[in-house]
């Protein structure tokens, strides 16, 4: 399978490490080598590509400006260094990003963020929000709260399970080594660079090493666990040197990486676990001019809802079925079943005025929803 280019693709998410961001010696932001990526993602912007940006460095800047010794910090210490830290990074991408007339947005994620669906569906929202005003998402994990129990573990698997979330196409790690080798390198000199995987298979994950760094909690094994998250949600991702001056022009020129492939595509993939994988909550039946809608690729609007059965929260799965009880699909409800109740039957201008609130005109928007065949 050939590599695809950059340029192929509308949403990417970029993941950049600590030890990119931060010299660790000097204890300093690395602004030269910042302004050389914010280049890149500025002219990916302009392209009307989508950019987000899950960005390490908290704790790193934090122990630089606190100027905390070297070497391992108690938790408590990292978290606190983190708040610190936090300010400092927000700022910095901030400002790299104003030069080009670019909007920074923060998001601190923790785990439960996307893993808790309620929490999930309130941060995808946030980020598709903060992407139509085409303002580019910083996000990191929040290290003030999280704790060892759980936190990620790593900048890779938050960003793989960022870019599922925001149903990204790419994903893009940048790390202090050029790709996957079959070995480690910097014991091996007979070690062979992979340049494309088209599946992450036990022998892939057997060339994982496990190396870190003082700043970073991630190695190799980190990034495969992060491309498994990744390729199975139908996001393609690339681990690429992020040592040098404009990494993603060089990622586009031909620079050394390696590609993760994938055969699905993010809305596929999403559709396949909504209608496989989750357990429906509740029943929405329908008249037939929904079924006729929903036929034609269009969402579920309240207006053709006539019955609401089930106790379901916001983001559960629901089955839709049409009057006489033939099953029509399955999708993620928008509201839940007490305001999914209040709302049936009704215009979409009208959900504002009886629910106190304005969500989406959608019951169920066609990205959350598989059709069954006729």
């Amino acid at each position: 399978m050939t590599a695809p280019a950059l340029a192929d693709f509308r949403r990417i998410v970029v993941k950049v490490g600590s030890a990119l961001l931060v010299d660790a010696q000097a204890g300093r932001l690395k602004e030269t080598w910042l302004a050389s990526l914010t280049d890149d993602l500025a002219e990916l912007h302009r392209d009307k590509r989508d950019i987000l940006v899950v960005s390490s460095g908290a704790i790193a800047l934090g122990r630089a400006v606190l100027k905390l010794a070297s070497g391992p910090l108690k938790l408590e210490d990292s978290q606190a260094a983190a708040a610190v830290g936090q300010i400092a990074l927000a700022r910095t991408w901030t400002e790299a990003l104003s030069r080009h007339g670019i909007t920074a947005g923060q998001v601190l994620v923790t785990p439960g963020d996307t893993e808790e669906r309620r929490r999930y569906l309130n941060a995808r929202s946030t980020i598709d929000t903060l992407l139509n005003w085409r303002a580019v998402p910083i996000i990191n994990e929040n290290d003030t709260v999280a704790t060892n129990e759980i936190r990620y573990g790593d900048n890779d698997r938050l960003a793989a399970r960022v870019a599922t979330m925001v149903s990204a196409d790419l994903l893009v790690l940048l790390s202090d080594v050029d790709g996957l080798y079959d070995a480690p390198p910097e014991t091996e000199a007979s070690a062979q660079h992979v340049p494309r995987v088209a599946r992450v298979t036990p022998e892939i994950e057997a060339m994982a090493g496990a190396a870190g760094s003082e700043h970073g909690r991630g190695g190799m094994h980190t990034k495969i666990e992060a491309a498994k998250i990744a390729t199975n949600a139908g996001t393609h991702m690339i681990i690429a040197s992020g040592r040098v001056a404009n990494p993603l022009r060089a990622i586009a020129a031909g620079a050394r990486c390696t590609w993760f492939l994938t055969a699905a595509n993010p809305v596929t993939a999403r559709k396949k676990w909504i209608a496989g994988t989750l357990e429906p909550k509740g029943v929405l039946v329908i008249d037939a001019g929904a079924v006729a809608a929903l036929r034609r690729g269009k969402s579920l609007l309240p207006a053709g809802v006539v019955r609401v059965d089930g106790a379901f929260a916001r983001g559960d799965a629901v089955i839709v079925r049409a009057l006489d009880g033939t099953e029509i699909g399955r999708g993620l409800c928008a509201y839940d079943a007490e305001d999914a109740q209040k709302i049936r039957g009704r215009s979409s201008a009208d959900i504002a005025s009886i629910l106190g609130f304005s969500r989406r005109a959608e019951m169920i928007h066609r990205d959350d929803l598989v059709v069954g065949p006729e």
